[in-house]
């Protein structure tokens, strides 16, 4: 009888175990996708302050032009896109694209109205968004940084078994744009 009482407690602790085992790494894949969302939301955030301050840039720029109607089309289409990017490879493609439409447009306001480079309004607001495109930029880098420890995580035996059998799937990483490593040419005729 003693036996089998020391065998039941070893057995029983074994379970305990491993079922404590069990819900420490299912509650550590939670931690991760939870890190992981959470840096995908900042980028989300920074992106859609950087899409906000584009009204007051347009009406900065309305007082000492009538500008091109499709390239401030462009601009608010893609601005709208990143609101509505549900996912990752959206997102990157709404950036991507409010990105080209901003670049064509501060570029072509700043050439055919030199007098506004000296606003400082328009200074300020050039400045808003260069730092928007930093933090932007360091957001990227930090939800690259949580993705890699979350894919890692969820890769490695034996919670590769476990992440598995929870449903935790790898998370994309956002990249660089297509010709990005390509060097702009510059002119100054």
């Amino acid at each position: 009888m003693k036996k089998k009482t020391i065998i039941l407690i070893a057995v029983i602790g074994v379970v305990a175990v491993l079922l404590f085992s069990l819900v420490g790494s299912y509650n550590g894949f939670v931690d991760k996708a939870e890190e992981v969302e959470s840096a995908r939301s900042t980028i989300s955030t920074y992106l859609q302050r950087r899409a906000d301050l584009i009204p007051n840039f347009v009406n900065t720029v309305k007082g000492y032009s009538d500008y091109e109607k499709e390239t401030y089309t462009a601009v608010t289409e893609a601005r709208a896109a990143v609101g509505k990017a549900s996912s990752v490879a959206e997102q990157e493609q709404a950036e991507e694209r409010l990105n080209g439409a901003i670049s064509v447009w501060v570029n072509a306001v700043t050439e055919a109205y030199p007098e506004l480079k000296a606003n400082t309004q328009y200074l300020a607001l050039q400045d808003e968004l260069s730092g928007s495109e930093n933090r932007i930029a360091t957001a990227r880098r930090d939800y690259n940084k949580v993705a890699k420890e979350y894919n890692v995580k969820i890769k490695r035996f034996p919670g590769n078994l476990l992440a598995g059998i929870f449903g935790f799937d790898a998370v994309d990483y956002f990249e660089a744009d297509e010709g990005a490593s390509s060097v702009p040419q510059v002119s100054f005729d």
